[in-house]
């Protein structure tokens, strides 16, 4: 791995998997603990439509791209707000409708053709430089407004109603997070893919929960744990020749199958320690 640190693509891409991992290790920890996995995901699919209206109207991507899946976000976070009982098919109308007019505005799109699996997979090894600006200005904008608003979100995720008698502005910290969500999955869809974006968001939060006694540390934990995945992934997929984001998915997905069997091994040993002292009682 040494000798790929001379290549300019893989220090950019090293770089890149490092800060996607911590802000995904920060977002995906709110994201696990508030159970919202399947509204991200939601909200990640519709991604599609402001991707092919950017190139549809010709607009930059960030901000065409950002500005429709913050429309989308919104109105998922709504549908959890006031109609909670249906919440779960308006985010998969929305899922789909997002991902179906992508298609179509780039279909229509004259004179241009856009690679989707780049965005279903992404393509990390080729983040230029310019990239790598945005995505640290907006990581550090979306970090310190988790740490500004970090007392009233570890409310929020414990008990929204407790948090409401307290004060704490439940509806416009569910809207502010959902618009973190959505900001983070535009600015890593390019690089790391749809897939990835939601495994980063998902996995690494769900392991660190199994080793935390705090969202501060289970931040912590599922920041490392992501940059370990990405890392192996990338080395991995430079051994072997392999595409990276699927190489980074599979080691994560092979951690947490892991860190799974592990707990359920100690839990069935704690049993059958139990189980031996009772008979041995008898």
């Amino acid at each position: 791995m040494i000798e790929a640190l001379e290549f300019e693509f893989m220090r950019n891409a090293i770089y890149a998997g490092i800060i996607a991992s911590i802000v995904c290790g920060v977002i995906g920890t709110l994201i696990v603990v508030n159970r919202l996995v399947f509204l991200s995901g939601g909200i990640a699919h519709s991604a599609y439509g402001g991707i092919g209206l950017a190139f549809f109207l010709q607009i930059p991507y960030i901000a065409g791209t950002i500005g429709f899946t913050l429309v989308a976000a919104f109105i998922i976070a709504l549908a959890t707000l006031k109609a909670k009982d249906r919440s779960d098919t308006i985010i998969g109308a929305v899922w789909a409708g997002g991902m179906g007019l992508g298609v179509i505005l780039l279909d229509l799109t004259p004179g241009y053709n856009v690679d989707l699996m780049s965005y279903l997979f992404g393509s990390i090894l080729t983040v230029p430089g310019s990239d790598l600006i945005q995505m640290s200005v907006i990581s550090g904008i979306v970090i310190l407004t988790v740490i500004f608003f970090y007392n009233d979100l570890l409310a929020m995720s414990y008990d929204q109603e407790f948090a409401r008698l307290t004060g704490v502005p439940v509806n416009i910290l569910h809207f502010l997070l959902i618009g973190m969500i959505a900001v983070s999955i535009v600015m890593f869809i390019r690089v790391a893919g749809l897939i990835l974006i939601i495994a980063l968001l998902t996995i690494p939060p769900s392991i660190a929960e199994k080793y935390s006694d705090s969202i501060c540390k289970m931040m912590i934990i599922s920041s490392i744990s992501g940059c370990i995945f990405t890392l192996t992934g990338l080395w991995l997929s430079y051994i072997f020749n392999l595409t990276s984001g699927a190489t980074i998915i599979m080691v994560a997905v092979a951690g947490f199958f892991i860190c799974l069997a592990i707990e359920k091994t100690n839990l069935t040993k704690y049993m059958l320690r139990i189980f031996d002292k009772s008979y041995r009682g008898k």
